[in-house]
This record gives C-alpha cells, sequence and structure tokens, in this order.
C-alpha cells in the first residue's frame, strides 16, 4: 500500500480533502456511503492512490502542536486538554438573522460577514448543501451577506472543504476558511507546502465537532422523519433556525405541494447520527478546533430556555484570531463579552474523559500491529488516567481491538465498510 492507501484502508481518513487538493491530476474525493468522503485515484486502472504532498498534510495520520506553551496571552489551565487558548467569550451575531439561522449563535457567520464587508476579503471558503441533493454537502465559496445567509446552520454529513483550497490559492485576496477541526489542521499543514495559499488563507474558523457521520447517516435520519424518496428532498436543515433548533427536512408532493418535517436535535443527532459517525473521528483527540485562528461551539454549561435566542461559545487561539475578534465586535458585526476560563470545560464536561478513552483506543490498535494517528503536544494518557476509571479504559482498548478485526481495519485484513 502507498501511505496515502494505508490510512484509507486502515480507517484513518478523515475526508479532509487535502490530498486531492495537493495533487488534483492525481485524486479526486467520492462519497462512500457508509464511510464519508475518500479519495480515489483519478486513474481508473491504479490499484493505489499516488503519494505525494497529500501524505504530508494529512490530519488522519497526524496532528502536532507547534505553538509556544511559554505565551503570557494563553490561558495556561486550558492548554493541555484544550490547545491554545487567549480570549474566551461567549456571544452572537449581530445581524438577526445570521443569529437565527446559525447552529449557536451564529458567530462563524457573524465573522464571515465582518470578513467580506469590512475587511474586503475576497470570500469565505466552506461547506453548505448540495443544491440538486440537499441531503449531500459541496464546497462553496460565499461572497456576500446573502450567500451566507442562505447557507447556515450546521450540517452534520461527509464534507471535504479542503479540496477547494485552490479557490484561495488562485484568489487575488485574502480569504477565510470555516471548517472541522481536522479540515482547519489539515489546511494550515498545505499553507507550508503552498505560498500562494498561505498569503491568501487570511484567518481561520473551526466549529466544535463531536463527529462526521457518513451519508448512511443521514438516509437513516430522513427515515425517521418519514422521508421515503431523498430524491423528492427540497431542503434539509441538520439544526438552526433556533438554538439547537430543529432537523427540519422539506419534501415535494407529487401534486407539486410541498410538506415539512421535523425532529429534535436529541432524536436526530443523538439517537440516530452518532451511530454513523466514521472511525477515525473515534480517535480524534481535537474536537474543538485547536488548530484555528478561532474556534466557535455551543456553551452547554447551562440549561437551554424554551425559545432562547443563540450564543456562541468563542475561542481565539492565535493574536490574529484575537485581534480579528476584537475588530469584529468594535464594528459592531458581533456581539460577546469575556467568560471565565471554567466555561469551556463546563460546556465540553465529556471531552476531557473522549480525550483520555482515545489513549486506550489507539494503545489498542497498536497493540495488535493495527494503525493509529500520531499526536505530538496532544495530551491523551494523563486523561486516560484521571478521567477514565478502570472500567472505562480495559473498555477503551478491549472495545477497540474487537472493532478493529470486526471492520476490516487491520492492515492484514481485507478491508470492510466502517
Amino acid at each position: 500500500m502507498s501511505a496515502l492507501d494505508s490510512v484509507v484502508r486502515t480507517g484513518l481518513c478523515t475526508g479532509c480533502g487535502t490530498c486531492a487538493y495537493l495533487q488534483p491530476q492525481q485524486i479526486r474525493m467520492t462519497d462512500v456511503r457508509g464511510e464519508g468522503k475518500r479519495p480515489q485515484p483519478l486513474d481508473a486502472a491504479a490499484r493505489t492512490l499516488p503519494d505525494g504532498d497529500g501524505i504530508k498534510a494529512c490530519p488522519g495520520a497526524r496532528l502536532e502542536h507547534t505553538y509556544d506553551r511559554n505565551d503570557p496571552k494563553l490561558i495556561p489551565e486550558l492548554m493541555d486538554g484544550w490547545g491554545p487558548v487567549s480570549l474566551l467569550l461567549e456571544g452572537y451575531a449581530a445581524d438577526p438573522e445570521l443569529r437565527f439561522g446559525g447552529s449557536s449563535g451564529g458567530a462563524a457567520s457573524a465573522l464571515a460577514l465582518f470578513a467580506l464587508e469590512s475587511k474586503g476579503f475576497q470570500g469565505v471558503l466552506h461547506t453548505a448543501a448540495r443544491r440538486d441533493v440537499p441531503y449531500l454537502n459541496e464546497t462553496v465559496v460565499s461572497r456576500s451577506r446573502a450567500d451566507l445567509a442562505s447557507r447556515t446552520g450546521s450540517r452534520y454529513a461527509p464534507a471535504s472543504p479542503c479540496d477547494g483550497l485552490d479557490e484561495i490559492e488562485r484568489a487575488s485576496g485574502p480569504f477565510m476558511f470555516i471548517a472541522k477541526p481536522c479540515d482547519v489542521a489539515a489546511a494550515q499543514s498545505a499553507r507550508q507546502l503552498r505560498p500562494a495559499l498561505d498569503r491568501n488563507l487570511a484567518i481561520t474558523v473551526g466549529f466544535f465537532c463531536a463527529g462526521t457521520p457518513s451519508t448512511n447517516g443521514t438516509l437513516a435520519m430522513l427515515k425517521a422523519m418519514g422521508v421515503q424518496d431523498p430524491s423528492k428532498l427540497v431542503s434539509l436543515r441538520y439544526r438552526g433556525n433556533g438554538w439547537p433548533g430543529l432537523a427540519t427536512a422539506v419534501m415535494r408532493n407529487d401534486d407539486g405541494s410541498e410538506t415539512t418535517s421535523q425532529k429534535t436535535y436529541a432524536e436526530t443527532w443523538g439517537d440516530i447520527l452518532t451511530k454513523h459517525v466514521q472511525w477515525r473521528c473515534r480517535l480524534c483527540a481535537d474536537h474543538t478546533g485547536e488548530f484555528a485562528d478561532i474556534a466557535v461551539g455551543d456553551p452547554w454549561y447551562r440549561e437551554i430556555q424554551p425559545g432562547e435566542a443563540g450564543s456562541s461559545l468563542i475561542l481565539a487561539r492565535t493574536e490574529r484570531g484575537a485581534r480579528f475578534l476584537e475588530e469584529a465586535i468594535a464594528k459592531g458585526y458581533l456581539v460577546a463579552k469575556p467568560v471565565e476560563a471554567k466555561i469551556l470545560p463546563a460546556s465540553q464536561p465529556n471531552l476531557l474523559r473522549t480525550r483520555g478513552a482515545i489513549w486506550g483506543r489507539m494503545f489498542g490498535l497498536r497493540l495488535v500491529g493495527a494503525r493509529a494517528p500520531h499526536y505530538v503536544r496532544l495530551p491523551t494518557f494523563r486523561y486516560f488516567l484521571s478521567e477514565n476509571s478502570l472500567k472505562q479504559r480495559i473498555v477503551s482498548i478491549v472495545g477497540t481491538i474487537r472493532r478493529c478485526f470486526g471492520k476490516g481495519l487491520h492492515p492484514l485484513q481485507k478491508r470492510s465498510n466502517v
């Protein structure tokens, strides 16, 4: 196997699309319904994915922090478990439509609007629903408020936004990139290989992520919502239009009328979609966008009141990100105020335990000679000991070994559908 093949065949691919961006004459991304977005060789006769720059930026294989841990601006008590954080805010989009449409306060949309209108950015590269197949995603460039307003809300389905980084590389001015943590990490690595990308990638925004469900997950959700024929789907929202918002499917009937079906966030994400999250996400140490300039997520530290307007937890992770946030607030695009450091772990109360379990899962994989991602300066072992009970530690190791062989993830096995 090539190095890229090894990543894909052992279930470590995140589906980010970076290899397709860096090797456009050799690789394209395709949707594998039971797994996610996966690279395929353009040469139909090729037996393996061709190696090149793609593996050098692959977040599925390796993540490494290089920030200065002695930076006095960083919050020391958050560093080990949450990455670099210099500023922690809670706030929302000043634009009411963007706030309502966003999954949790519309902070990312507000920052994107500020970039376009006030900073003169040429575009914002991100993910949106495909117009022709609304339950699938596509990489898009938004250049106006109208673009952003029509593309709000989370997309709990496979996406490979890094396959569109060539849009940023070819541009003649600055761009914003909004994506999952793994996508942002990949883009940060890719910019080291492409000077034009590095020049134009002005700001990165990562959103908190609990994993990417496969297309099969969305189809199972639609079936539970009463959508028997996905080809008649007019639109699909997973969240938004309220906090946290309802999953909303609009279907076209044979007589031309439309029918709307809705389910709660708990009924869709909690009961269905989490069961379809891709394997690499089960091994992820970065759920909060640690490699981004700015990260945004839900402030789950308090109970949401019925009808409450959305609110976002907003993290500045770099000096560039902190300046950008301060300017967006000063210009009136973002309404936000500082909160205490303890709000971050309180908002994501299970993540440190999950981070610890990841060490056990990776240990289990390596114990039987299977592949696991390599993390540098993303501590996991200390949380394996401090946040997991003895039973949880055993389950994380033994359960992963069983899953590894059950799903054909061992390099010596024939690959099955994950």
